[in-house]
């Protein structure tokens, strides 16, 4: 009889826990704030705050994530970082398609197999070429 797999051990890290609020206009995006709490649940005002900006770009695909950091330090900071590092994460995102496109067209397609379709989005709505 085979030998069942090991399964993970699921175990939070208690010295690097996290309270999660989203503050989010429901059209955009949103910023989520994330407070460091001790394993207690108190706030552990010796780490700092983190932010992350949340947003979608609606695509021929389907909806694309986009997350990124916001560096803060405070709310108000990370609400005026919120459009530069959207608009950051979306060019590194279709660099990347952009990139995957390149390695997929120039990898070797043996005949009587199909190409990897690799379940890229089309930026682009169909028109082919580099989004840009």
């Amino acid at each position: 009889m085979a030998q069942e797999p090991e399964l993970p051990e699921f175990k939070l890290d208690e010295s690097d826990l996290y309270r999660e609020d989203v503050v989010t206009d429901r059209k955009t995006g949103g910023i989520r704030r994330m407070t460091p709490v001790t394993a207690s649940g108190e706030d552990d005002p010796t780490r700092p705050v983190l932010f992350e900006g949340q947003a979608s770009l609606l695509t021929p695909g389907g909806a694309l994530p986009l997350n990124f950091e916001l560096p803060g330090p405070g709310f108000e900071d990370a609400l005026k970082q919120f459009p530069d590092a959207a608009r950051a994460a979306l060019e590194q995102t279709i660099e990347e398609i952009n990139q995957m496109r390149r390695e997929q067209q120039s990898s070797i397609v043996v005949p009587g197999q199909q190409a990897p379709s690799g379940g890229l989005i089309d930026p682009t709505g169909g028109r082919g070429g580099s989004f840009r």
